[in-house]
């Protein structure tokens, strides 16, 4: 398989604009080598009007705070399993799953991740050189091309945008790998992280134990 097949182009380019940015309806923030805590919805999955009259009801609200609180519905709407849920389909799930992996180690370590029926969360550090926008890209582009076509359908495959929040400290960070691998028994798919296959508490190939000076190390 050609790498390039998976960007669709190459993904590396000098971070010249690192910050806050905008795609769309949520706002981004590339810090180059730092960890980002991603969460993708499928296109069916949280509809634009809902969000934002969620964003109008909170624009009175501190920037930051409503970032929070926006993040807090987001997530609380998407676990009760909105949309046609083609993750919930094994092979599916092995698609996206795979998709994530396919460039760990070489143009991010992808430390934690989870998928579940209408969207997936994953904590990774991008490698230097390579801008979170564009990884989202290749991730993104590469797993709908396979998903779509097992599934003999065209359209959008996931959203057009994306949340993602970058890691403070090393409590955020033990917070986030927590998050991560309760979703599952959260929402009551199973009883234990371990049991739900397509995580990376389940397939122990993640997770890895970092020292605390590496959550912080630009």
């Amino acid at each position: 398989m050609d790498k390039k097949t998976l960007a669709g182009r190459d993904a590396r380019s000098p971070i010249n604009n690192l910050g806050w940015y905008s795609r769309g309806y949520l706002p981004h923030f590339d810090g180059g080598e730092i960890n980002q805590f991603v969460t993708l919805h499928l296109a069916d999955a949280l509809p634009k009007k809902v969000v934002r009259s969620w964003r109008i009801e909170l624009e009175n609200e501190d920037e930051s705070i409503a970032k929070l609180e926006l993040q807090r519905k987001i997530e609380k709407y998407i676990d009760r399993g909105f949309g046609k849920c083609y993750l919930n389909r094994e092979s599916i799930a092995q698609k996206v799953q795979e998709s994530l992996l396919y460039f760990h180690n070489e143009r991010y370590k992808m430390i934690s991740w989870v998928i579940m029926p209408n969207h997936i969360h994953f904590l990774f550090r991008p490698f230097k050189n390579y801008e979170l926008k564009d990884l989202m890209h290749s991730i993104k582009s590469y797993s709908a091309q396979k998903c779509n076509k097992f599934l003999e359908r065209k359209g959008t495959f996931w959203q057009a945008d994306y949340f993602d929040r970058f890691i403070r400290d090393y409590e955020h960070y033990q917070n986030v790998l927590r998050y991560i691998r309760n979703n599952p028994v959260k929402v009551k798919l199973c009883q234990k992280p371990e049991d739900w296959k397509f995580s990376s508490f389940y397939t122990r190939t993640a997770d890895i134990p970092v020292r605390k000076n590496e959550i912080t190390d630009g």
